[in-house]
């Protein structure tokens, strides 16, 4: 099925499908020409690739989107036996970009998406044309006051410690994580749509459960964040940080800690919150505009000499 809405001026369709990576049915949403430079979205939680339904018509008339669910997430499939972690979901997301053939791309880093496709990117530097990096963060020392929950739990697990952590994983708990401390007037820019229709997906015992599973584990992936500093240090690649600082996980700081490895990056911080493609899409999309055209310039430059 394909929605047609307007982007650039044309009739620009978003198609949908599914394709089977190691035996996992992956869901994805594609947009924009086939021979065009191409942007890959690896979503953030608690979302899917629903996150950039927007995003994708609205850049699809010069550059090619593709956004996958995880497994586990939205439309893709929940098999046993898949590693439900961030490496686990990063080696997935490689194997999705060799399976539709794309060599290089600029990967939109947000959430979640920010520390799976880092991993990616540190294994194949070689494929990155570029980033654009939205409310991810890597740096501790730059965490917002909402982590204090999560670094009490990690510092002493406990069984009610953990029933928070399922207490989280919830409809309510969804709406709380897409309304993020966001002033009343932004926060009446993101639509009731995001948790009425993703929980009921993610309502499983065993999503649940993957969900809850994630959060344990973010103590394990803290500890590769010197890793992905060092890779952003090592091989500069061209950066857009564009940031909503309204929020209580990654405010302000944690956008401007990326300047210490990335000194010559763009960062915008915008009027917004930790979802700002509901709220600040159009702002975002011209400084992808901006950005994606110098990238492309660049790309023509290396293949000419």
């Amino acid at each position: 099925m394909q929605d047609a809405v307007r982007a650039g001026g044309r009739h620009t369709p978003v198609s949908h499908a599914t394709i089977e990576i190691g035996g996992v049915e992956i869901f994805y949403r594609e947009a924009g020409p086939r021979d065009a430079p191409v942007l890959l979205l690896p979503h953030g939680y608690p979302c899917s690739s629903y996150e950039f339904r927007n995003l994708l018509p609205a850049l699809a008339d010069r550059w090619r989107l593709i956004a996958p669910d995880y497994p586990g997430f939205g439309y893709s499939a929940t098999p046993d036996g898949f590693s439900y972690d961030y490496e686990g979901y990063s080696r997935l997301l490689e194997d999705f970009a060799d399976r539709l053939g794309l060599e290089r791309f600029a990967l939109y880093l947000h959430d979640y998406g920010t520390w799976i496709g880092l991993k990616l990117a540190r294994r194949a530097p070689e494929r990155i044309t570029g980033l654009i990096i939205q409310n991810g963060d890597i740096y501790e020392d730059a965490l917002g006051p909402k982590y204090e929950g999560m670094k009490a739990y990690w510092r002493k697990p406990t069984p009610e410690g953990r029933r928070k952590l399922e207490a989280a994983v919830s409809e309510a708990g969804f709406r709380e994580e897409f309304l993020n401390e966001v002033r009343p007037e932004i926060a009446s820019r993101i639509p009731p749509d995001l948790w009425k229709l993703h929980w009921p997906l993610m309502d499983t015992p065993k999503r649940r459960e993957i969900s809850v599973g994630l959060m344990e584990v973010w103590k394990e992936n803290f500890d590769w964040f010197p890793r992905y500093q060092a890779y952003l240090r090592e091989h500069q690649p061209p950066t857009l940080i564009v940031w909503g600082p309204q929020d209580g996980y990654m405010p302000e700081a944690s956008a401007r800690a990326y300047l210490r490895d990335l000194p010559h990056a763009e960062l915008h911080l915008l009027d917004g919150g930790h979802w700002l493609l509901e709220t600040n899409l159009d702002e975002v999309v011209g400084l992808l505009r901006f950005f994606l055209g110098r990238l492309e310039q660049g790309e023509r430059h290396r293949l000419t000499i």
